[in-house]
């Protein structure tokens, strides 16, 4: 993955969720009622968030954590009801202005209760500085293997403690369904789902030498309808 590579991905994802599929996305991440597919894909994100808020401690305060891909901002909240200082980033900023809002109408019922903060932008962005976690929910899923793994490495040198993400699981159904969606034309269509091998993926991300002293820890998948992805978790023991 060079530069230039990340660059041009970046910049698609960031026109499909900043200019393409704005409102679809409010009402998927929001609480009005959504039927048919949109259903299956809001429970099954339901799930995956509440798989990888499990994968944390319940108390995080001290914490600092970047909600890399952040969207409307629903786990960042979550994360600061546990104590955590929290940075959402996302590229599209008319999502990051829709998480600023739920954020002033939100009512925390944490016993920790931290900070939050929202900006759009690249999530590899050093000016971020350090981070104690990270957590990249459906992000990783746009990005061929080589290039997710290049992304994760990035993050874990500037991460302490753990990083738990998703990836899009290698099965048939969901490649049978990425190549139906191929006869529609790209303007109509979300950035292309990239299915790995998610094992074998995380077991090479930490044989490398950037990722030296880092383990494989739990993982789970969650296949509801439409929505299949897979947790995984990189942590410094």
């Amino acid at each position: 993955m060079t530069h230039v590579d990340h660059i041009r991905r970046t910049g698609e994802i960031e026109h499909y969720f900043d200019r393409t599929a704005l409102d679809a996305w409010k009402k998927l991440t929001g609480e009005q009622p959504v039927s048919g597919i949109r259903a299956t894909v809001r429970r099954g994100r339901d799930t995956m968030r509440q798989i990888l808020m499990g994968l944390l401690p319940k108390d995080l305060t001290g914490w600092r954590i970047l909600d890399a891909g952040c969207g409307s901002g629903v786990m960042s909240l979550e994360l600061m009801d546990r104590g955590a200082d929290v940075l959402g980033i996302d590229l599209s900023a008319q999502m990051v202005e829709f998480a600023r809002q739920r954020a002033t109408e939100y009512r925390s019922g944490g016993a920790h209760v931290g900070t939050v903060r929202f900006d759009s932008g690249d999530m590899l962005d050093v000016q971020h500085g350090r981070f104690d976690a990270v957590v990249a929910m459906d992000v990783l899923i746009h990005y061929e293997a080589a290039h997710a793994t290049r992304v994760l490495e990035q993050l874990a040198a500037r991460t302490d403690r753990k990083m738990v993400f998703t990836l899009a699981p290698g099965s048939r159904f969901l490649r049978t369904m990425l190549a139906a969606g191929r006869a529609f034309p790209r303007g109509n269509r979300s950035p292309s789902i990239y299915p790995v091998d998610t094992d074998h993926l995380v077991a090479n991300l930490v044989a490398g030498s950037d990722m030296a002293g880092w383990l494989v820890g739990r993982t789970e998948r969650v296949s509801i309808g439409f929505y299949k992805s897979q947790a995984m978790e990189v942590f410094r023991p």
